[in-house]
């Protein structure tokens, strides 16, 4: 009788489990709508976002500006010298002093893939099946003691995006990036924090990015 008796508490426990059990899509959804809502995402046309990079004793300053449908144009100042990048829908180019040239040149695929990536105004979580994308919930991980419910995003162009997201906001902590360029293999991570709404929707003020492994962030 005993046995029977913790058996179906056992077979309880398991269906509560599974009753909580979310989907991806479910928890996409509360992501979007931690940000603001699906509505007020897409009433945003333009967007315009500016950003201190710090690293050590080196500073420069990015600026990003985007435009509906999938435009976007970002700009990387260091002591009065700027590398200019955008992509207009269709192709890319850019601007780099940096490298000795001042007249305008076309970028090649994999150089295009970042900044096809960030034309998205809306965020690739949103609508990620009309985009070609492929979304899995992978479980839970812990982000600097934080739980997390962990997604994998495997991208139409063969990029796969980890996202960490809070499992009491539902905003992103962290994002593991991998993208291959010229054959190989590059892995980054990104932490998100200091949330704040602008005009409905809520944005992080603080994002720090290094290589996949690195101590240092910027």
């Amino acid at each position: 009788m005993v046995r029977v008796f913790v058996a179906i508490l056992a077979a309880s426990f398991t269906c509560a489990s599974i009753a909580r059990a979310q989907t991806v899509d479910e928890v996409i959804a509360k992501n979007i709508q931690a940000h603001g809502g699906v509505e007020k995402l897409k009433s945003i046309n333009t967007a315009r976002t500016t950003a201190k990079f710090t690293q050590g004793s080196f500073r420069a300053e990015v600026t990003q500006e985007n435009k509906r449908p999938g435009k976007v144009r970002e700009e990387f100042s260091i002591q009065g010298m700027a590398q200019v990048q955008a992509y207009d829908g269709k192709a890319g180019w850019q601007i780099n002093p940096f490298g000795g040239r001042k007249d305008p040149e076309l970028l090649s695929q994999d150089d295009l893939k970042s900044l096809v990536v960030d034309a998205d105004i809306d965020g690739l979580l949103v609508d990620y099946k009309e985009k070609g994308h492929k979304a899995q919930l992978v479980g839970h991980d812990s982000v600097e003691g934080t739980d997390c419910y962990k997604i994998k995003l495997s991208m139409k162009n063969g990029d796969v995006r980890y996202y960490y997201l809070d499992t009491d906001s539902f905003l992103e902590l962290k994002l593991d990036i991998q993208t291959t360029i010229r054959g190989a293999l590059q892995e980054s991570e990104v932490y998100y924090g200091d949330y704040e709404k602008v005009n409905g929707v809520y944005y992080p003020f603080s994002v720090e990015q290094a290589p996949k492994g690195s101590s240092s962030r910027a």
